[in-house]
């Protein structure tokens, strides 16, 4: 009797650990070990296509970050006087992808030593900037800074600007995934392309299977 009560409570709790709900849960704590980077580096078109093809990153969503309004338009944030950055969420894995190698791939494909710039692209809207989420995030950005300043990394001062995340707001459809959707446009074929070249050169081996 023991030996069939003791058979049958394995069953039982193996029915539970292996249930849809158990799953669910299993799924749920994989989730919850995402972390999420918030970068600015100029048109957020040409920063959602690097970050896309970064091992470890999970999702990229292009939109806005740094202004006061709440739910801005892409015409009231063009008028550089929202307050708001062209910016990327990079929802990524730490396990496979840390918050400092995020940063390399930020600092080495685009120009933190233009206020306010990048390239044609003109305005606060499109400033190097990091908006942190917790206080490691701050302190690695900060002393990763630090670092490229001393060294002269790029023979200027770099000056991206570290904030506090506050908001973030998403683009429209349209504005997301837009080099997948538009490789054939002339802004994908002069600005995006090449900017993803170098980043592929220099980063090939930490760039998702396809």
């Amino acid at each position: 009797m023991k030996k069939i009560f003791c058979h049958s409570l394995m069953l039982f709790v193996c029915c539970i650990f292996s249930s849809p709900q158990s799953f669910s849960y299993s799924m749920e704590k994989k989730k919850a070990q995402l972390d999420t980077a918030t970068f600015g580096a100029g048109c957020y078109w040409c920063v959602e296509a690097i970050f896309q093809e970064l091992k470890g990153v999970k999702e990229v969503q292009s939109g806005f970050s740094g202004g006061n309004t709440p739910d801005p338009t892409y015409r009231e944030v063009c008028t550089g006087r929202t307050g708001y950055a062209e910016v990327v969420n990079v929802v990524y894995n730490p396990a496979t992808v840390s918050f400092k190698e995020l940063l390399e791939v930020f600092w080495k494909t685009h120009n933190p030593t233009t206020l306010n710039r990048q390239g044609a692209d003109i305005g606060s809207q499109y400033r190097s900037v990091i908006f942190y989420h917790n206080e490691e995030q701050k302190a690695l950005a900060e002393k990763y800074k630090q670092a490229l300043n001393r060294e002269n990394a790029f023979g200027k001062p770099v000056v991206t600007e570290i904030s506090p995340y506050r908001s973030f707001y998403p683009a429209k459809t349209s504005h997301q995934d837009y080099y997948a959707k538009n490789k054939d446009q002339q802004y994908c074929r002069l600005v995006i392309k090449p900017k993803l070249d170098k980043f592929r050169k220099a980063f090939g081996s930490k760039i998702k299977n396809k």
